[in-house]
């Protein structure tokens, strides 16, 4: 059924606003992949006492690096990496318009969702954020432990983040908090997989800059199916 769900988010891309809101996402995770990859040079550089030295691309100076092919490459290569908190970082600042959209064309004997303030907005997307990047350094040391089971655990741990996140703010725009709270554990078997189903799509370069956006529209339909089942 999640594919389903997956399959109508993106026969949507046609969708004049569902599109216009694919783009901005897509602009503003270009912006955040920039951003990360520009601070960790500048980090790297500042301990390191001068400029640095990567494989191939050679002796880096971070700005002009950052704006040549080069630098392109590594962004893409540190996507594999970064689109996973990347994708939580975005989710708040999209997920209502993409919500709008899509209930604007499958649902639209809804009534408009209650608007999250934007306080509890961002204050979720950086506890969100902070207990992805947390549980992703904490199983650094399961990695190292268990080195053949590393691939599995990356993906179901992050499967298991990211579906909790979207899923939450997709059903607390009509169910509250609590009401969230209480689908999400009695369909965890499904969000957690709807998860892992969207964290492999973002270790791919290139295809991962749309799945944010995606993931959203897909998640949004997974609520609405729950919900249908729910009552």
């Amino acid at each position: 059924m999640i594919f389903a769900d997956f399959a109508k988010a993106l026969g949507q891309m046609n969708d004049r606003a569902f599109r216009r809101v694919l783009f901005l996402g897509l602009g503003l995770t270009v912006a955040l992949l920039v951003a990360i990859y520009a601070g960790f040079l500048s980090l790297i550089e500042a301990f390191a006492g001068g400029p640095i030295t990567l494989p191939i691309i050679g002796e880096v100076s971070w700005i002009d690096n950052l704006l040549g092919w080069g630098g392109l490459g590594v962004i893409i290569l540190m996507s594999i990496f970064l689109m996973i908190p990347a994708a939580s970082a975005i989710t708040s600042f999209f997920l209502d318009d993409v919500a709008d959209a899509v209930e604007a064309k499958h649902f639209p004997h809804l009534a408009p969702a209650p608007e999250v303030p934007f306080i509890d907005a961002l204050r979720d997307t950086v506890l969100f954020f902070g207990v992805l990047v947390g549980a992703n350094l904490l199983a650094i040391i399961g990695y190292g432990l268990l080195p053949f089971f590393a691939v599995p655990i990356f993906y179901a741990l992050n499967g298991f983040l990211l579906g909790r996140e979207y899923f939450t703010i997709a059903a607390t725009r009509r169910e509250g908090r609590e009401g969230a709270r209480n689908m999400r554990r009695k369909y965890l078997p499904q969000i957690w997989m709807a998860g892992i189903l969207m964290a492999l799509p973002l270790t791919i370069p290139l295809m991962n800059l749309f799945i944010p956006i995606l993931g959203a529209a897909t998640f949004t339909h997974l609520y609405h199916r729950l919900a249908g089942q729910n009552g």
